[in-house]
């Protein structure tokens, strides 16, 4: 069997979770207030197994679930990956008590987790982290700002990355499990186009000890950057979920609305448009099975195929979306229809874990490496 081709048991699973995403978790994120976290959906997530399944997924079954969700609820699929997001360096590089003591309550859905990488100064460039963590006899101190957090400022536990070690770069960054409750850290949420949660941390001499470390002083940009190999590809496949969710509601909306005497879809500039929208949203999902197909086995070149991954599914889903909205017309734009939620939905992926411009920049360096 080719790497990207699914097998009746796999099509099946996808089948049921685009189900229970439209049928049962879109009723709970419809009732969560915008740019909040929605404890009730993240429960239901771990009520259904998800959560559990999550941690225990490859990367290929990982794209599907996130796929699948987003197709039938974009809030549920973006409550997943952010539990995974914030969850995985401590699944990677945590202590047996620490994952004893937090992977059941992430697992059940009862606790939050929320992955603080970036910076107002290192977005893009996740090296050039400024966060301060000063030693302090047994422990250390934290001090500076993180920004674009999902799930800050709400989440129960950060997975923070900061600078222990003296210089820029890679080198001599440290990853930590820092509780929400720990004094002198503290948040604000800010107000952004996607409707999910995203704040700003801000920690005033947090106080961390070796208790907190998530794997070894000094090498926690490793721990940043296999989490973010690892859910790249996905979020391609959330990507692709939109874009399959738009390409249908085209299909059904082109096939039933006339102008000029017929269907749309006998509009011969309307029937090529959306066969171009069907093969680049194929051809994405097919590169983002392949690289997780890939980084499963093992195969070298991980890098730039997640990030070939990312990219193309990204920029497709884009495309598709804008290009269903221009064909269903003012109605797309209308507040609550499915499309003008994609359309808020789908532009943040092209930035976050990587915008665009650094997935390019990975790609060439791999390819003249």
């Amino acid at each position: 069997m080719a790497a990207f081709a699914l097998d009746h048991d796999q099509l099946m699973w996808c089948e049921e979770l685009r189900t229970l995403a439209a049928e049962r978790l879109r009723p709970l994120a419809e009732q969560g207030e915008p740019g909040r976290v929605n404890r009730p959906l993240v429960a239901a997530l771990g009520q259904f197994g998800l959560l559990e399944r999550l941690f225990g997924a490859g990367a290929l079954e990982l794209c599907l679930m996130r796929e699948s969700l987003a197709y039938g609820c974009t809030e549920a699929e973006t409550a997943l990956a952010l539990q995974g997001l914030g969850t995985y360096p401590l699944v990677q590089a945590g202590s047996p008590q620490q994952r004893e003591r937090l992977l059941p309550e992430v697992v059940s859905g009862r606790a939050v987790a929320a992955f603080a990488l970036s910076e107002a100064g290192a977005g893009s460039d996740a090296a050039a982290l400024a966060l301060k963590a000063v030693p302090d006899g047994a422990g250390w101190r934290l001090s500076g700002e993180k920004c674009w957090i999902s799930n800050a400022p709400e989440a129960d536990f950060y997975t923070v990355f900061a600078r222990t070690g003296a210089g820029a770069g890679a080198r001599g960054v440290t990853a930590f499990l820092v509780p929400a409750d720990r004094p002198g850290l503290t948040g604000t949420p800010l107000d952004m186009l996607s409707p999910h949660p995203i704040g700003t941390l801000a920690f005033d001499d947090v106080r961390v000890t070796r208790d907190d470390l998530l794997g070894e002083p000094d090498r926690g940009f490793r721990v940043a950057m296999n989490t973010l190999n690892l859910f790249r590809p996905s979020v391609g496949a959330f990507a692709v979920g939109m874009a399959r969710s738009a390409l249908d509601a085209t299909i059904s909306h082109t096939s039933r609305r006339t102008a000029f005497g017929g269907p749309l879809k006998d509009l011969q500039s309307v029937a090529h448009q959306v066969a171009d929208m069907a093969a680049r949203t194929e051809a994405a999902r097919l590169l983002v099975y392949a690289a997780a197909s890939a980084y499963d086995a093992g195969a070298p070149g991980i890098a730039m195929r997640s990030a070939m991954a990312k990219m193309v599914a990204t920029e497709t889903a884009q495309y598709v979306v804008d290009s269903a909205v221009q064909l269903h017309g003012a109605r797309a734009l209308q507040r609550g229809h499915l499309l003008e939620h994609l359309y808020r939905e789908v532009r943040a992926p092209r930035i976050y874990e990587g915008a665009t411009e650094v997935q390019r920049t990975i790609i060439a360096k791999e390819l003249y490496g």
